[in-house]
């Protein structure tokens, strides 16, 4: 009896091809070079090569269909995700919106007791400013007041670029006491200069490290009959840490474009207006660069004086969003969140230098009815969208049900074809046994 021996002992080659959209990659498996021309001399007859060329067949039918649904998966996860954006991009537009007509709204909000501390405009301010007639800056005010436009190229003033007061206003009359509050008196009344030469003009020492009364503001005062008493805050531009980061696209105020809180959803929390920093709106012609290293005042001085505090329509709405208050936050009712964990309680208090409110700024815009419709059109567009994502994800969960039944099956498949394979194997060794 002769011994028969195969020249194709040898593994059949392993074709994997890793479906799209999987984290769990299926892996298809065929043997292309088992379907040859010479592919009797491996079976024992041809009815095998027939059952062969049917199994290859459909080893292909299911690598095709999982292949398909794997990239109908993918392209239900690039349209939710382009819906998502879509999404996201009107509700900020709705939220742009909200704060126009929710600062409106904010004019009919409960306000301090004492009504007589009603704010105006610049004037206002000025006035509460010479008020405190003792204090650096109420001393500096009446020097801008006695030399006129002069006053710039003294070299008391010529760095200070004023009171941080009067450096910024604000649309509402409610809001302007509430930024007033938060800040307190001492800010308010603080002295901006761009550089450390404003320091040195400001306050000089002698020799023994005494501040010297007979110069600077404290020698001004003295001349008027002012005595400057106790401290002051001095804030320089230049030493301050800017804001770093983009901003608000074709927005003339350069406000800043700082990362909205957001709830897991990928909401804003409910009565969320916007950032403090950026409801102060500055003069035109503060807007310009005013550090050496080119920032302006809202990335200088008004980040480092309110940072990231969040503004809210009210207390419940402030409160109900505390997991999501890093620096702080206020409400147009009054409540006061100063840093984590810290709150203002108690009756409100109003401090009399605020921010000034433009002339009529607190009665209904007169595009009101436009904002409006605007807002309506942008949230039923938005509502649309996400029921749009609603489908594409029903979709998404019934193609990955589908892929998931396809692989089972597959896998299946494979498990008969290895036993289809084995009992092939025996019969061949056996015809080879025979022979």
């Amino acid at each position: 009896m002769s011994t028969f021996q195969s020249n194709n002992d040898s593994q059949p080659s392993v074709n994997t091809t890793a479906l799209p959209g999987q984290d769990s990659l299926a892996l298809v498996v065929v043997d292309q070079n088992e379907v040859s021309a010479n592919a009797n001399s491996r079976v024992p007859g041809g009815g095998d090569l027939q059952a062969y060329t049917s199994t290859i067949n459909h080893s292909k039918r299911l690598h095709n269909d999982l292949q398909s649904l794997g990239l109908k998966i993918k392209w239900h996860e690039d349209k939710i995700k382009s819906l998502r954006a879509q999404s996201n991009i009107l509700y900020d537009s709705i939220l742009e919106k909200r704060v126009i007509l929710g600062m409106y709204h904010s004019s009919a909000a409960p306000i301090a007791e004492d009504s007589s501390l009603s704010n105006g405009g610049e004037d206002e301010t000025t006035e509460q400013i010479l008020k405190h007639d003792k204090s650096a800056a109420g001393i500096w005010w009446q020097l801008k007041n006695i030399h006129g436009t002069q006053a710039p190229i003294l070299a008391l003033s010529k760095d200070v670029i004023g009171i941080a007061a009067t450096l910024g206003k604000v649309d509402d009359e409610n809001l302007s006491r509430l930024l007033s509050e938060y800040l307190g008196a001492e800010n308010m009344l603080a002295i901006v200069c761009q550089t450390r030469q404003g320091l040195k003009a400001l306050e000089t020492y002698d020799r023994a490290g005494s501040i010297d009364e007979s110069a600077g503001l404290h020698g001004l005062g003295s001349s008027i009959g002012r005595t400057l008493n106790g401290r002051f805050l001095f804030i320089c531009l230049e030493d301050l840490r800017p804001y770093i980061g983009d901003f608000v696209a074709d927005d003339s105020q350069r406000r800043l474009d700082l990362f909205k809180p957001r709830l897991p959803s990928g909401e804003c929390p409910r009565g969320f207006l916007d950032f403090a920093v950026n409801m102060v709106n500055i003069e035109t012609t503060h807007l310009v660069c005013s550090t050496p290293s080119g920032h302006g005042l809202r990335e200088t001085l008004f980040y480092h004086l309110f940072s990231r505090t969040q503004v809210y329509s009210t207390r419940v709405d402030m409160l109900r969003a505390r997991p999501l208050i890093t620096d702080g936050a206020i409400s147009l009712d009054g409540g006061i969140i100063r840093a984590p964990g810290m709150y203002s309680l108690g009756r409100r208090e109003d401090v009399d230098v605020r921010f000034p409110v433009p002339s009529g700024a607190s009665s209904r815009p007169t595009n009101y009815r436009e904002i409006e419709n605007r807002m309506k059109d942008l949230k039923w567009k938005r509502e649309k969208l996400l029921e749009d994502l609603r489908q594409e994800r029903q979709m998404l969960d019934h193609a990955k049900l589908d892929f998931e039944r396809k692989k089972q099956e597959f896998f299946m498949f494979l498990g008969q074809s290895s036993s289809y394979a084995t009992c092939l194997g025996n019969a061949r060794s056996n015809l080879t046994v025979m022979r």
